[in-house]
């Protein structure tokens, strides 16, 4: 999430959005039966120059490349929808699939049985691509209750979405309906904002917009079981960038088990371990 002109106008009503009863499920509530969320820490390994023309929305590993969904509109020039592949070492993204921007505000992406998913903010659709011919398939109206695709990823069978809330959305690959919806919860009750995501071995990672955390969400219950904070890295950012730009962005290496974070137009990229 999202909008970008002006960016402190759009910060302030989105943290107002937050408390409209329209985006919750039930009444925020303690509840004793979930367990207390830990916190995680972390060590960065390596840091890379990031593309900073890139909006990050998404963050992949697939086909041993790193694969970024950047999100604008023609509104908020000179910000692409566009995937690229990233180079690491010069900080430069090569664009693969570019999408009419007078039209779509690109958002989360996954990829899974060598297709593209990806999805847009404001549309209510998201785009299945053929990854060799770079082709579109199809497209298909996003099942959230809210027409709005934020963070994607997948598990073994299933594609799950975040639209905002406090719901993941399961959908089947090929028909991409709806298969079920998890409800992220902690010890204080629903958690919203749930953003980027990533599936690692039944813990799906989510950055919750607005803050400095990354979540990590239990598959099968959807109870919040801890949580990183970054903020020294939002901090590092912020003394970079002439205006606040969020952390998004989360991307597993099941080669190297380490994870690549990054933000919005940050310019840089952190490749981390988690102590666990």
């Amino acid at each position: 999430m999202k909008n970008l002109i002006p960016d402190m106008l759009a910060l302030l009503i989105a943290m107002a959005g937050c408390s409209n009863p329209e985006h919750a499920t039930s009444a925020t509530k303690s509840d004793s039966s979930i367990p207390a969320s830990i916190n995680i820490g972390y060590t960065v390994f390596a840091s890379y120059p990031h593309d900073t023309t890139y909006f990050t929305e998404g963050l992949e590993y697939f086909d041993d490349k790193l694969w970024e969904s950047s999100g604008g509109n023609l509104a908020e020039s000179p910000f692409p929808s566009v995937l690229g592949v990233v180079n690491t070492k010069k900080g430069i993204n090569d664009p693969e699939i570019l999408l009419d921007r007078r039209k779509y505000f690109a958002e989360g992406i996954t990829f899974f049985n060598n297709k593209l998913y990806w999805l847009t903010l404001d549309n209510g659709v998201g785009f299945v691509y053929d990854l060799q011919s770079k082709q579109k398939l199809k497209e298909f109206k996003l099942p959230s209750i809210e027409r709005k695709g934020w963070g994607l990823t997948h598990d073994s069978t299933h594609l799950i979405m975040s639209d905002g809330t406090n719901r993941l959305y399961y959908l089947h690959p090929d028909s991409l309906i709806r298969y079920k919806v998890l409800e992220v919860r902690d010890e204080n009750g629903p958690v919203t904002n749930l953003n980027e995501l990533e599936y690692v071995n039944g813990t799906i990672f989510a950055n919750q917009w607005l803050t400095n955390n990354i979540l990590l969400i239990n598959a099968g219950t959807g109870y919040v079981k801890g949580k990183i904070d970054l903020s020294p890295l939002q901090q590092k950012a912020d003394k970079q960038l002439i205006v606040y730009r969020e952390l998004n962005g989360i991307a597993y290496n099941p080669k190297t088990g380490r994870y690549m974070i990054t933000g919005k137009k940050w310019p840089e990229m952190y490749e981390i371990t988690l102590h666990q």
